[in-house]
């Protein structure tokens, strides 16, 4: 795809509406320094110099398209306490509309929180609290319709944490049909949902292997010469009947399969990688934009993977920008 095609898409994309839906959670991030070991125990002493706090899970999905579109809106369950108020808040902050946040007393938040130090992750917190909403879920389901058919394209986000079953799914394809919404989705296997009507869905390799019910076998380069892989995306295809299938391969970038197509690759364009933390976020919330603002599955997969390689890249859970993409198609269009 060459600049052109690139600033076409991007142009249109800045006019779509996007709506997210899945699990909600706060990502809070400790940064310091470690210059000595605790007399205590034989663990490192961080001495912290900041924090800081993003949407994290589906709400990161949120916040990576907010850079480039102004309609983003987010349906989700946060919990009545201190976490849930700082999470509607910094998606308000971030020009997210919080239409869709429904609060439950009868859950918590889920808060992550992550120690870095040398621009390493120490160790990781996590408040996580998997409970589905009880009493409210008919005012969810009809929140949804209401928002589907006010949205350009949605994307479903499911982290396994209980938000997302198999009647809120069913009742937000059906929606989407009916006012010719696209959706894409990025699956869990630890949340077994059936995706029929989709029009692409996009989990990593483990995540494609699993769901497939294939046993998960190391990496093949070429790519194109993985037969295991290739026979999860045609099963996958198969099963969910699905308009397409992004497999996400870490280090090997992206596999996009299609009915009627050839499988098609995209190589990774990461230069550095220092945190994989919602990468994959990145790349379904790309491809998801691209397909809405007219790019071809295989463009918008290129969308996808160059968004990627930027935000593993960078410390903490990142995004990019229109800025930062566009440089890098023209660093691997060598202009």
């Amino acid at each position: 795809m060459d600049l052109k095609r690139l600033q076409h898409i991007l142009d249109a994309a800045s006019a779509k509406r996007l709506l997210v839906i899945g699990d909600l959670m706060l990502d809070e991030f400790v940064w310091g320094n470690v210059s000595r070991i605790s007399p205590e125990a034989p663990v490192p002493v961080v001495e912290v110099e900041r924090e800081s706090s993003y949407p994290g899970g589906a709400a990161n999905v949120a916040r990576n398209l907010r850079g480039f579109t102004n309609s983003v809106t987010m349906l989700g369950v946060i919990g009545a306490d201190q976490a849930g108020e700082k999470l509607t808040k910094l998606l308000q902050e971030e020009g997210i509309s919080p239409e869709g946040l429904f609060t439950d007393p009868n859950v918590s938040t889920i808060v992550k929180t992550r120690i870095i130090a040398q621009r390493q992750q120490v160790v990781r917190f996590d408040r996580d609290h998997r409970a589905a909403p009880g009493s409210g879920r008919s005012d969810i389901v009809t929140r949804a319709r209401k928002l589907v058919q006010e949205a350009d394209a949605v994307l479903i986000e499911d982290y396994g944490k209980g938000f997302l079953d198999q009647l809120l799914v069913d009742e937000v394809i059906r929606a989407a049909k009916e006012s010719g919404t696209i959706v894409t989705c990025d699956p869990n296997p630890k949340n077994p949902l059936e995706w029929t009507g989709v029009d692409t869905i996009k989990p990593n390799r483990s995540e494609a292997f699993a769901a497939a019910g294939i046993p998960l076998t190391p990496p093949v380069h070429p790519v194109e010469k993985d037969k295991a892989l290739m026979e999860v995306g045609r099963l996958l295809l198969q099963r969910w009947q699905a308009g397409a299938l992004l497999i996400t391969l870490s280090e090997q970038g992206m596999m996009l399969f299609r009915p009627e197509d050839p499988p098609y690759h995209t190589p990774t364009r990461a230069r550095e990688i220092f945190d994989v933390s919602g990468a994959g976020d990145t790349s379904i919330s790309l491809y998801t934009l691209g397909i809405a603002s007219g790019a071809e599955p295989d463009e918008a997969a290129e969308l996808a993977n160059h968004a990627a390689g930027i935000v593993v890249g960078k410390l903490g859970t990142a995004t990019c920008s229109k800025g930062e993409l566009v440089e890098s198609f023209r660093n691997n269009a060598g202009l």
